[in-house]
């Protein structure tokens, strides 16, 4: 069944979920226009959470039905129960109110909230992973990019790589370590094997990855806790073995041999195998990886300091909290763009110091309801860009706030991370009741959780568009239907303050965001697609220019 929105069979299929009769084709269909329609996405938020409201609170329609019924509470747009009801101000019978009460019970349901469909979460129960492996470090590695790009601290499953260049190592499930120098072509097969078809290699196999195998069109190699190399080219596979034994079976219905610590063997083609000595010189850039790794490291954290401190003279930048300089026990973060425009410094509330994108650089760590970091930013603006270096540990919540203004004012915006890894943007409008939800499809996945991530999103009064960004690339583009100016005021970094929703439920709604935030930048203008990539680029960890494809 295929869906659109809005129409009767979506509304009878989202039904027939709320009352656990919905059919497989019915299901299938929701799912795909979900996936595929961000209005219906919003749709799908604006129902889940009046579910959500009701089922919390089964006193809401008896207080609707009242003469002030109309009164319409303030949201962050996320939650939307606003015109839920819209009674008369005079209802004389009892039986007319249970009868429009009963009514808008049945309307809440045929619209086709999400009532009693769990969403799909990033740390959903029971989710599977099909890794073997996953890429540890790199130093200056080119992946063909027609093919599959590992990106750095991310799981592997099996499969062909290839490295175009510099050097790449991959840890596998079962202890066995491989560092790859390119021009390499690989196959990952399991967590206990690998063949190499082109290319050199090292690998080191502890005692627990004991029979660790490693194919090349020569023959099969077998580590007995192990440290070996080995270079293939043509067909040709020279094996060097640096530390214990292993044992090397020919393709050519050969004789295994049994090499022992120190010694080698050539095999080429129909040739009879040829026995020589290790030679470890041969492999040194290779065992020099994790060297190489931090000094590239270090390079690169100084050369985006560098890049720092041009970008704090860009007169668009309001805010620039790049957590550099600060004291353990200091509780404020030097605004590094301030210029006296009346933004004071931030200050921190209940956060950690944490290690941030590289070593020697420092990020703050939000784990419990009450970690958040205040600051005011005064003034209107005809566009905003916002853009932070984040690593989530996990999203548990329906809404995980990123930037959150207090309260929910016109012209203001809360910045968030929904449960199922869409990146979620509100704009409140100049009415009560009047708002837009942009969000994004799902890209906080299982798969970067524990990762550095740039997230951004711009709003350009001018153009009338609203953009989000992961790691430099827009993943959602949606027309603007607000107008500016726009307001940030008083404002939270990893939480939220209710400000003027103090008294109602969601004063106490728990939105925390639960990782670490490395840098956190606000333009007073929209910055373009290209300047959006170069912020990106200039500030990755990682120099295998991961997600940059």
């Amino acid at each position: 069944m295929k869906l659109v929105f809005p129409s009767h069979e979506f509304d009878e299929a989202v039904a027939g979920v709320c009352h656990g009769g919905a059919s497989e084709e019915q299901v299938r269909g929701l799912n795909e226009l979900l996936r595929a329609d961000a209005i219906a996405r919003d749709e799908y938020i604006l129902r889940l959470e009046i579910h959500s409201r009701l089922a919390s609170n089964p006193d809401l329609f008896a207080s609707a039905i009242s003469d002030e019924a109309n009164t319409v509470a303030k949201t962050d747009g996320f939650a939307r129960p606003e015109n839920i009801l819209r009674l008369p101000r005079r209802v004389r019978h009892r039986k007319l109110i249970w009868a429009l009460a009963l009514a808008a019970c049945f309307a809440v349901i045929a619209a086709g909230y999400w009532g009693f469909q769990p969403r799909r979460t990033v740390e959903q129960k029971g989710a599977v992973s099909k890794a073997i492996a996953m890429l540890n470090r790199t130093v200056d590695a080119q992946w063909n990019p027609s093919g599959e790009m590992p990106r750095l601290g991310t799981p592997i499953d099996a499969g062909k790589l290839r490295l175009e260049s510099g050097l790449a190592q991959i840890v596998f499930y079962s202890g066995a370590r491989i560092v790859i120098e390119g021009p390499a072509q690989l196959e990952l097969v399991s967590q206990t094997e690998v063949a190499l078809n082109s290319g050199r290699l090292t690998a080191e196999v502890p005692p627990q990855a004991r029979g660790f195998l490693i194919r090349t069109a020569q023959g099969k190699m077998t580590g007995l806790g192990t440290s070996v190399g080995l270079d293939v080219k043509n067909d040709l596979t020279e094996l060097h073995v640096f530390k214990g034994s292993v044992e090397f079976q020919p393709s050519a219905n050969r004789a295994m041999q049994r090499l022992q610590e120190g010694g080698g063997v050539v095999a080429e083609g129909s040739r009879a195998l040829r026995l020589i000595a290790a030679n470890l010189a041969e492999f040194a850039s290779l065992f020099d990886l994790q060297a190489k790794s931090l000094a590239a490291e270090a390079q690169h954290y100084e050369q985006w300091r560098t890049v720092n401190g041009q970008l704090n003279r860009d007169p668009s930048l309001l805010v620039h909290l790049d957590f550099e300089n600060a004291a353990p026990s200091d509780w404020r973060i030097h605004d590094s763009a301030n210029r006296g425009g009346g933004i004071s410094d931030a200050t921190i509330v209940g956060c950690q110091w944490t290690t941030g994108r590289w070593p020697g650089k420092r990020a703050l760590e939000f784990q419990s309801v009450s970690d958040r970091v205040r600051l005011t930013v005064p003034g209107e603006f005809n566009s905003l860009t916002i853009a932070a270096w984040v690593r989530v540990q996990g999203v548990d919540r329906p809404f995980n706030s990123l930037f959150m203004c207090d309260g929910f004012e016109p012209g203001e915006i809360h910045w968030m991370i929904l449960n199922d890894g869409d990146l979620g943007l509100t704009v409140k409008g100049p009415d009560s009741g009047n708002f837009q939800v942009l969000s994004s499809p799902p890209e906080l996945t299982l798969d970067r959780l524990g990762l550095w991530v740039h997230l951004a999103f711009v709003l350009d009064g001018n153009t009338k568009r609203a953009i989000h960004y992961v790691n430099g690339r827009p993943v959602s583009e949606r027309a603007l239907r607000l107008d500016p100016p726009f307001r940030i005021g008083e404002a939270e970094l990893g939480n939220w303050n209710a400000g003027a929703f103090a008294g109602g439920p969601d004063a106490f709604r728990i939105r925390n965001f639960s990782g670490a935030m490395d840098e956190f930048c606000l333009f007073s203008r929209a910055l373009s697609d290209m300047e959006m990539f170069r912020l990106y680029s200039e500030g990755r960890p990682g120099l295998d220019f991961q997600d940059a494809k």
